[in-house]
């Protein structure tokens, strides 16, 4: 006998944390679309930087992964530009990106993203990270 009701089917969607995926490799998002949604994610896409604006606006996500390089505009540029709008002040941002050197991580929290995970990433590290940020125990770097 099913027990649960649309109404609450509904609210169980609604409380489903929203997350912006943000790479230009197709591969990636799909990779990561499987990934967040098996461990109960809402996810939505962008391909770029300016993209990544207007989804971010769209559906006020509780939290973004930017890859950094991007065409258009790119990812450093578009933390920064998220990070001027008050309502992503404290959206926690990671930065899921190649560049991994050392200066790299130190850019990547100046110019405003909260965590940086270097690719290739092991997905219960990015899926650790994501859940640790979506709690509230995040510290916003660069704003």
């Amino acid at each position: 006998m099913k027990t649960r009701s649309i109404m609450d089917e509904q609210t169980s969607a609604e409380q489903k944390k929203h997350i912006l995926v943000v790479d230009d490799s197709k591969d990636m998002r799909v990779l990561m679309e499987q990934l967040l949604e098996k461990a109960g994610y809402r996810v939505v896409f962008a391909e770029d930087g300016q993209t990544s604006l207007t989804q971010a606006k769209r559906y006020h996500p509780d939290l973004i992964l930017m890859d950094l390089s991007l065409p258009d505009i790119d990812g450093w540029e578009a933390v920064g530009h998220l990070r001027k709008m008050s309502e992503f002040r404290t959206t926690p941002i990671i930065a899921v990106t190649a560049h991994v050197a050392p200066f790299d991580e130190e850019r990547a929290m100046a110019v405003g993203c909260t965590a940086h995970i270097g690719k290739p990433f092991d997905t219960r590290v990015l899926l650790q990270e994501v859940a640790r940020l979506l709690t509230g125990r995040s510290i916003v770097h660069g704003t």
